[in-house]
């Protein structure tokens, strides 16, 4: 299995498991939804918001890979978000629609990334300006990385508020295979 048919399974799961949580918090209220657990970005709403915040950072830095201009060329016009606490949406419809818009965005942007692309070095500069210089394939793995991190956390949330999300293992996406 090459890297970028890893990235393709990271990209279906990152799909998968959103849609999963997202139905699960469906069912909390407003309040519950905004109410401060004490995380790092304080409520479930908080965390989710983070996530997308941070996933539209980076898409947009990925954005300026040669190959990706035109796979990713509406998540490069979207606002720059102006912290990684920002609620982009504070409404939780507007929020899981937004994000199922944009899990397909990084499925099909995926998709079209060859191994040669993923050896990239891309130029770039975190959000306090400092620049740097990285593989993009390291990169798009941080950016699955930090997507799961955080998900661990909306996970933990959604549980003190009494939702049982289920099954969250990549393992539910790898598909069977037989030996040849």
């Amino acid at each position: 299995m090459s890297l970028s048919d890893h990235f393709e399974l990271l990209a279906i799961y990152n799909q998968w498991i959103n849609s999963k949580f997202y139905e699960a918090a469906g069912h909390l209220s407003a309040t519950e939804l905004t109410t401060d657990r004490g995380a790092f970005f304080g409520s479930i709403l908080g965390t989710m918001n983070h996530i997308l915040v941070g996933d539209v950072i980076w898409l947009k830095r990925f954005a300026t890979h040669p190959s990706c201009v035109t796979s990713l060329r509406e998540v490069g016009d979207l606002p720059k978000p102006i912290s990684l606490n920002q609620i982009v949406f504070d409404d939780f419809g507007r929020l899981s629609e937004h994000r199922a818009w944009l899990d397909q965005e990084i499925i099909d942007w995926i998709a079209e990334l060859s191994d040669g692309d993923l050896d990239f070095i891309l130029s770039y500069s975190n959000s306090k300006g400092v620049p740097a210089n990285k593989r993009y394939s390291s990169l798009v793995l941080h950016f699955f990385n930090h997507q799961t991190h955080h998900r661990g956390q909306v996970s933990t949330l959604l549980s003190q508020a009494g939702v049982d999300i289920g099954v969250t293992d990549l393992l539910a996406q790898i598909p069977e295979e037989s030996h040849v």
